[in-house]
């Protein structure tokens, strides 16, 4: 936990989490209220998750990540999935350079073998462009084409693999080998989770890390999260004792 910064109307030296992670869901709904296709509401998504992500910053949350585009997203309509290929390949370099302005590091987590080599490409130049910012930048991460238990079985394989090559032993297997094997292995577990949109599910996101992470759910559609939104959400998981499996 971190002891937080003063910014604009935030309460002065709350603890924020180090870890926040948000389920981004509502985009389509938030469209459909105003009679807009579903494209419309990932694009004004895409620009709630740069505002909330450079607000973490500001408020010294050090890592931020979003559930972007699962590996079960490919199962929509084929017209919203080329959108959203379409709104990577326009966003991710161009938000990757304005958020490293504010000094916040873009990553892109998942199963990336799969995607359009153009847009593999991009996150190639994202990835260049944080690392400029070095190891201790804040960090905004979106998951795309992330599975939770795609994330698990790619470790595991990955695991048995260095078994058969005689590089570890069985018996040497721990949870600290489970999560060097993981997309955020250069993180910490997610502290706080938070779900807007009113559903009530993790819908297969970040399952490992999670053990013990703290929910929030709101009714807000992602579009319409606001700042003050997630100053809702950690003061509601300030006021909770987290016991970690203790008394």
């Amino acid at each position: 936990m971190f002891t937080r910064k003063k910014k604009d109307n935030a309460p002065e030296n709350r603890p924020v989490p180090r870890h926040i992670a948000v389920i981004m869901d509502g985009n389509g709904r938030w469209a459909k209220k105003r009679g807009l296709p579903r494209k419309a509401g990932h694009k004004v998504g895409a620009e709630t998750f740069r505002t909330i992500a450079t607000y973490c910053k500001d408020i010294g949350v050090q890592y931020f990540t979003v559930y972007a585009f699962s590996t079960e997203n490919w199962k929509r309509p084929q017209d919203e999935v080329d959108a959203l290929m379409n709104l990577f390949r326009s966003y991710l370099k161009e938000a990757a350079e304005t958020m490293f302005e504010r000094g916040v590091a873009v990553r892109v987590l998942g199963d990336l073998t799969v995607l359009p080599e153009d847009i593999r490409a991009q996150i190639a130049e994202v990835d260049a462009i944080a690392d400029r910012l070095g190891p201790d930048a804040a960090t905004a991460s979106l998951c795309i084409n992330y599975g939770g238990r795609d994330e698990i079985k790619n470790a595991v394989r990955a695991i048995a693999q260095r078994v058969k090559n005689g590089e570890l032993a069985p018996e040497d297997i721990t949870e600290d080998t489970i999560s060097a094997h993981l997309y955020t292995a250069h993180m910490p577990d997610p502290d706080l989770i938070i779900r807007p949109s009113g559903e009530i599910r993790t819908s297969n996101f970040l399952l490992w890390q999670s053990a013990y992470s703290e929910y929030y759910f709101t009714d807000v559609l992602w579009p319409d999260f606001k700042t003050t939104d997630l100053d809702a959400a950690i003061d509601n998981f300030n006021n909770r004792n987290r016991r970690f499996g203790g008394v």
